[in-house]
């Protein structure tokens, strides 16, 4: 017995640093996080808007009905990666007419206005989840997370991180395009 406590440190560094290699292996896909929502409704919601923000805020009923898919953004102003998707975001919704909602998540409200003054506010819909609440219904990892939803309110497609860089952004859009908001060339 005394033997085994002897080794027991060794023992627990070791599994500690295989997670911790395995943390860090850049094939290792963030996006291949199951998710439970897809093919199910979106969760129960209602968030209210974003103090100071001309932006109304979101909810499940708003989802629903659209003409066709709608990208759900979870997002926050202290989020390094989701400022760096910002632009990617932006253009879908500006320049390629797809429905782009947010949800600001555990973010002050002063931050996220200037954040969104400063970027851009490409959201038709913003709800502020300051508490966290709707990030867990939505079973969100962390910040960001974008979501496609069906216009019935089905959740389609999940992608986990900033959609950014070429490979990112071509998942994405082929997702898009399986959900029937982009044209088939790419468009």
């Amino acid at each position: 017995m005394v033997r085994f406590l002897a080794f027991a440190p060794l023992v627990i560094a070791a599994a500690f640093g295989g997670f911790f290699l395995w943390g860090l292996d850049g094939d290792r896909d963030p996006n291949a996080i199951p998710s439970v929502l897809i093919s199910k409704p979106a969760p129960e919601f209602a968030l209210e808007p974003v103090p100071g923000l001309d932006t109304p805020g979101l909810a499940r009923a708003d989802l629903a009905g659209a003409k066709g898919p709608t990208i759900v953004n979870v997002f926050a102003s202290w989020c390094v990666p989701c400022r760096a998707e910002h632009a990617v975001l932006t253009a879908l919704a500006e320049t390629e007419g797809q429905t782009l909602f947010g949800i600001n998540y555990k973010d002050k409200p002063a931050d996220a206005v200037r954040w969104l003054n400063e970027l851009g506010n490409p959201y038709e819909r913003i709800g502020s989840d300051q508490t966290g609440r709707a990030g867990i219904e939505w079973g969100i990892s962390g910040v960001p997370e974008t979501f496609i939803i069906a216009p019935d309110g089905t959740v389609l497609y999940r992608y986990v991180g900033p959609v950014v860089g070429d490979n990112a952004v071509a998942t994405f859009r082929a997702a898009l395009r399986q959900a029937g908001s982009l044209p088939v060339d790419g468009g």
